[in-house]
């Protein structure tokens, strides 16, 4: 059994259904949702999702409240993690759940709809801490983004 690479982690349909999931998410929510893929890291994966955080510049945003799902196709290994501004407010182990549905559905082979399902679940938990304000924007980018190493 060959190992996938992040590249072939989701087709370019799946891809755009990730985004479009992003999109509604955030229709409800002030929070900015990204999702990364990558092949293979050496470090810890919380380690390594959040310099990728940094990477992508989510520490950017007005009320620091991005978060990350982070894939390491090939280690098959997942982290969610959230800025500043949501880690003050919610409680220890807040996106376990979260990554609980990214497991199950990886492990049934359905990629898309576990990325799809963990970006609404991370969504509607932002709604209670980071409600859709009325001067919001669009801060950062939908797209899946996919890193090499």
């Amino acid at each position: 059994m060959s190992v996938l690479t992040a590249e072939e982690f989701l087709t370019a349909e799946e891809q755009k259904q990730v985004k479009a999931a992003i999109q509604q998410a955030e229709k409800r929510t002030s929070g900015e949702i990204r999702v990364h893929l990558e092949d293979h890291i050496d470090e810890d994966v919380l380690d390594h999702a959040a310099f990728v955080f940094e990477e992508l510049g989510m520490h950017q945003t007005r009320d620091r409240n991005g978060v990350l799902i982070y894939v390491c196709v090939a280690d098959r290994q997942a982290a969610v993690i959230g800025d500043q501004g949501i880690n003050e407010r919610v409680p220890p182990h807040f996106w376990n759940d979260v990554l609980g549905v990214l497991q199950l559905h990886f492990a049934a082979g359905r990629r898309a709809e576990g990325l799809c399902e963990a970006v609404a679940m991370v969504g509607e938990k932002l709604i209670a801490f980071h409600p859709l304000r009325s001067d919001d924007s669009d801060e950062l980018s939908n797209e899946v983004s996919i890193g090499k190493r």
